[in-house]
């Protein structure tokens, strides 16, 4: 409890993460775009700061959870970024899921001023971000590593260290690919089953038992069946994590078909005015490529 926390980007998952921080007896200095996001952090007792720079100067480690790779860039470098406010022993925690390269980059920026990085995207949406139990993939030296455990452990459950910088966001990567592919297969698995005049809710009890059981199948395929694509992870940010893992395996030489395939279905998705609706929404690309509407509406 020795060192000051400090947390930007309260949206749909950081909110829940600062309020997992708070909840352990960690001060916490709290900055976003919107301050509307942080006022039930601000009535818990977390200070607001007008500038990423200010948290970074009132605080010795701060997390970060932002949208796109460009608003990384901007809360680390830009104007009044964390790095004019970075100080000697400060910790940057990049909890976005975002290009292992701009990490990297980050960190040897910071290093500058005798400041340490490290990458730790996180996976299991919305949910698992309020009940304490998210994946967290650090990439991070190892000493960086055991001095932010234990506040990672107020967020999540399984916490690895993956390598050094950049690592991390390449475990997220791997993350990505195989809930792009599964989202898929649930998704036409949904609307094959209504199709064919299955109780879907029984269907998806089922299925969820055997081998293709899964935590998109247990989580998302509930949502779809009652008609809730409210975001626990929005669409267009899952666009974003699956241009980068395209990226990222173009550069290796890498040809994943299936990835590029999930990701056109996507981007038509989003075409349709659902770029702000949660990742369960492929359903509705299916049921278009099908011209057949059998799954609650949107």
């Amino acid at each position: 409890m020795d060192r000051k926390a400090g947390f930007i980007g309260l949206g749909v998952m950081g909110a829940s993460m600062a309020g997992r921080l708070m909840d352990a007896g960690y001060s916490l200095c709290i900055y976003s775009r919107t301050k509307a996001k942080a006022e039930k952090l601000i009535e818990r007792g977390a200070v607001w700061y007008g500038t990423a720079r200010e948290v970074a100067e009132n605080a010795d480690i701060v997390f970060t959870i932002v949208g796109f790779p460009k608003d990384v860039e901007e809360v680390y470098l830009g104007k009044d970024g964390l790095y004019e406010g970075a100080h000697q022993g400060s910790i940057f925690v990049d909890m976005t899921t975002t290009k292992p390269s701009l990490d990297i980059a980050i960190a040897e920026k910071v290093r500058e001023k005798g400041a340490a990085m490290a990458d730790a995207p996180v996976s299991g949406g919305d949910r698992g971000a309020r009940e304490g139990t998210l994946s967290i993939m650090v990439g991070a030296d190892e000493d960086v590593f055991q001095t932010l455990l234990p506040y990672l452990q107020t967020m999540g459950r399984n916490i690895t260290r993956m390598g050094g910088v950049g690592a991390g966001q390449h475990t997220k990567m791997a993350n990505q690919i195989v809930i792009a592919g599964t989202m898929a297969g649930v998704s036409e698995a949904l609307v094959y089953g209504a199709a064919a005049g299955l109780d879907p809710e029984k269907m998806v009890q089922t299925i969820s038992k055997g081998a293709a059981g899964c935590w998109t199948l247990d989580n998302l395929a509930p949502r779809v069946l009652k008609g809730d694509y409210d975001p626990g992870f929005m669409v267009e940010h899952f666009i974003k994590d699956m241009t980068i893992a395209v990226e990222e395996s173009d550069r290796m030489g890498l040809a994943l078909p299936s990835l590029a395939l999930t990701r056109e279905l996507y981007k038509a998705v989003k075409a349709e005015g659902y770029g702000r609706n949660g990742t369960q929404v492929l359903v509705k690309a299916i049921e278009r490529l099908s011209a057949k509407e059998v799954l609650p509406k949107a």
